[in-house]
């Protein structure tokens, strides 16, 4: 009997006391995913990507074509500090005994340095030679069957060239984006390293593509990727990107395969920067160039010839020498100021010869010296 009044009771229970929780609760679940996930664009349709932007890994396939198949992309995996913590960069295969070339600090400080290859086989990597001042490094590792990327050419740089980006942003490795060549300008970096003459892109770089190359449409590699402008407290691009141009590098690579660092080429002068103001006043024949005040005793300008003042002059308070040669251009460049000078020293080494154009009192003349090492620098 108790078991029939209850299933008779349950009868004409109302069937929707059960149903509207339910509704209620799917309803407010439905309204949250709208106003909080769909209608603010978390989730949203995208245009299929244009076939030059892509994420890829760079490694041989039938479908690549002979340059694609050149971008090897690398990641270090180094620990820094007592306890260990691992971070990573890219670089790019530069010959078939394995070297690869990155940035100084994706591996400055490393204890270890281990390098994945495009077939996810890691290899233990040594460090050949480094620059601190070009932000440049050399590693090597002993793997079979390397392909080389193909080193370009970073003069005559034009804004709008496209270019594209390799690197492993975020640690997703291959990534491959492009973009154009936005500027060619100094930047200096967190560390106060200058780099002249860097190439501004606003190809996608974050962090993790240092070290990586930066290719022209060619396939060959005309920068290094090294650093991102970002907004502060923000480690993500802000849209700009800045390269080491491949021939600053190339002008040091024989120093770092063989030497394992870099004989800084110099002149071995003390130059004074020439206004038209000065130049007035000193009689020059030249309203810009470089006043040489004193040259290095022994260094590469007294080898070759090249003079300092000779006579006791004050530039305000300041006491200098005058009626040394003047520097107006060095290998058909133009050099107005120590900058410029810097910029034309980047793209040489120790042992150089350049011809270097002077004004000695009404006389221009060209002169070629053979770069010192930048210790003779005064």
């Amino acid at each position: 009997m108790f078991f029939e009044r209850t299933l008779s009771a349950s009868k004409v229970l109302d069937p929707m006391k059960f149903v509207r929780p339910i509704a209620i609760a799917a309803l407010l679940v439905g309204a949250f995913f709208y106003f909080t996930t769909y209608r603010s664009g978390t989730f949203r349709t995208v245009n299929s990507p244009p076939e030059k932007i892509e994420v890829t890994q760079a490694a041989s396939n039938e479908a690549l074509d002979a340059d694609e198949q050149n971008n090897k992309v690398v990641a270090f995996d180094f620990f820094n500090g007592l306890v260990p913590q691992e971070g990573q960069g890219s670089g790019f295969i530069i010959d078939h005994d394995g070297h690869v070339l990155t940035n100084y600090h994706v591996i400055a400080d490393a204890r270890q340095v281990e390098v994945t290859l495009h077939n996810r086989k890691k290899y233990r990597a040594t460090v050949v030679g480094t620059d601190r001042s070009h932000d440049l490094a050399i590693i090597q590792i002993k793997a079979p069957d390397l392909t080389a990327m193909t080193l370009g050419d970073s003069r005559n740089l034009q804004v709008g060239q496209k270019v594209y980006a390799i690197g492993n942003p975020f640690g997703l490795a291959g990534t491959l984006t492009s973009g154009l060549v936005s500027s060619i300008r100094s930047v200096q970096e967190p560390d106060g390293v200058t780099i002249d003459e860097a190439i501004q892109t606003d190809a996608a770089i974050n962090p993790g593509n240092s070290g990586g190359p930066l290719l022209n449409s060619h396939g060959e590699v005309i920068g290094i990727n090294t650093m991102i402008a970002s907004n502060p407290g923000v480690s993500q691009s802000a849209g700009i990107g800045f390269a080491i141009p491949i021939n600053t590098a190339k002008a040091v690579l024989n120093d770092l395969l063989t030497l394992g660092r870099v004989r800084r080429p110099a002149l071995g002068v003390l130059t004074l920067p020439i206004s038209a103001d000065i130049a007035d006043e000193l009689g020059l024949a030249s309203d810009y160039g470089l006043l040489i005040v004193r040259v290095t005793p022994g260094g590469a300008a007294e080898r070759a010839g090249l003079r300092g003042g000779s006579e006791r002059a004050y530039l305000g308070n300041t006491p200098i020498m005058i009626g040394g040669d003047l520097i107006v251009a060095v290998d058909g460049q133009e050099v107005q100021d120590q900058q410029q000078l810097s910029r034309i020293m980047n793209n040489h080494r120790a042992g150089d010869s350049v011809k270097v154009t002077i004004y000695r009192g009404k006389r221009k003349m060209e002169v070629d010296v053979t770069l010192g090492e930048a210790r003779e620098q005064v």
